[in-house]
């Protein structure tokens, strides 16, 4: 074929065309790569910071609760499946709790009943934020264990029962420093209220409300579901864990478009570089008989292969880029970060494409010369 003779003549601009070819796939699908890997990392670390949202009971002595730490009102276990069975609502990792303080060892301490799974509306399954504990096992917090020298392995009688300590938490710097966690039902049956709990902890998911400020499209959702209680907002981690997410959406919305238009403008260079290079080989051609179409298809021929050769070198390129720094950049969600072999197929078509247009306007300008005139220069 005459445009494979032409590569083979002009090699160099041909592999200068591919690098900036191979440049912009490499580019591309590591922007996709490492925006994903980047959104997980957003997910995980803001995730981190912790329940946002408390569900309790509508009769709750507000002044009583802030004092306390909980609602010293109940509701019924089964209001989380009502939520979950809601759907499609913003609440995620629904987590029942309940809450009593009680005097031990001439300690105030606040023993915590939790669920042993968190729940999803949508019914997806995503990893827990807090731990579970194992029935007849209990979690003590840092200044209890800190106060009365109790090492994990110790045998704890609370409220008169028997319990082994399977862990000794680390120091947090607040109200969770003097709990004593147990597993729901547990909790439950030693304070004799089976099925009832005080509060649900939950999560606002990350994801489609407006604003930074979601607590009133959340009290609308509950208010639909569960009229009798309430949600209250830590607004400081929601509003940051929103705006941090939203800023990491905008500032890849606009680095996309500019990587694009810097490799076209590459890829588009070279092309017009082969038209000056060629402007005597055209006339010729153009003066012999050649029709704008056969010229044309001999730039585009050469444009589409660079197109399939950039889209295969630049998609493992970027993948062996991803695989080997993408871990080191995001720690927390490493293990996430892999090969996106969708996006192979995706360049294998997009980037022929995206070479043709490069190359449109040096085509046009090459079937636009006038052979009389190129061949007058030669």
């Amino acid at each position: 074929m005459l445009f494979l003779q032409e590569i083979k003549y002009r090699r160099t601009n041909f592999l200068l065309g591919l690098v900036g070819m191979v440049a912009a796939v490499t580019i591309v699908v590591l922007f996709f790569m490492m925006t994903a890997a980047s959104q997980n990392e957003t997910r995980r670390l803001t995730r981190d910071m912790g329940f946002n949202l408390k569900i309790i009971p509508d009769n709750t002595n507000m002044n009583d609760f802030w004092v306390a730490g909980y609602s010293n009102q109940t509701m019924p276990e089964e209001f989380v499946d009502k939520l979950v069975d809601a759907k499609s609502f913003y609440y995620a990792h629904l987590t029942a709790t309940l809450h009593r303080k009680i005097e031990w060892r001439n300690t105030e301490v606040v023993l915590t009943g939790i669920s042993p799974d968190e729940l999803e509306p949508n019914g997806s399954t995503k990893s827990k934020m807090i731990f579970a504990v194992e029935p007849d096992k209990i979690y003590v917090g840092y200044e209890i264990a800190d106060k009365h020298n109790i090492e994990e392995g110790d045998l704890l009688t609370v409220l008169g029962n028997e319990y082994e300590v399977e862990r000794t938490l680390a120091e947090t710097g607040s109200e969770d420093d003097i709990r004593v966690y147990f597993d729901l039902k547990e909790l439950q049956s030693l304070l004799r209220m089976e099925g009832r709990i005080n509060e649900i902890m939950a999560l606002n998911c990350l994801c489609s409300t407006e604003g930074d400020d979601p607590l009133e499209q959340l009290r609308i959702q509950l208010g639909q579901v569960l009229p009798n209680t309430k949600v209250i907002m830590n607004r400081t981690v929601a509003v940051a864990r929103e705006r941090q997410r939203k800023m990491m959406d905008n500032y890849f919305a606009v680095l996309l478009p500019i990587i694009l238009i810097a490799c076209i403008l590459w890829v588009g260079t070279f092309s017009m570089l082969n038209v000056f290079q060629r402007k005597t080989e055209i006339g010729i051609m153009r003066a012999t008989g050649f029709g704008n179409w056969k010229i044309a298809r001999l730039f585009f021929a050469r444009a589409l292969l660079t197109g399939l050769g950039g889209a295969f070198i630049g998609f493992f390129l970027a993948t062996w880029l991803g695989m080997k720094y993408g871990p080191e950049i995001f720690k927390v969600t490493a293990h996430a970060v892999s090969p996106v072999y969708a996006l192979l197929y995706k360049a294998l078509i997009f980037a022929p494409i995206f070479a043709a247009l490069a190359a449109f306007i040096p085509v046009v300008f090459a079937i636009k010369q006038d052979p009389a005139e190129v061949l007058k220069e030669a």
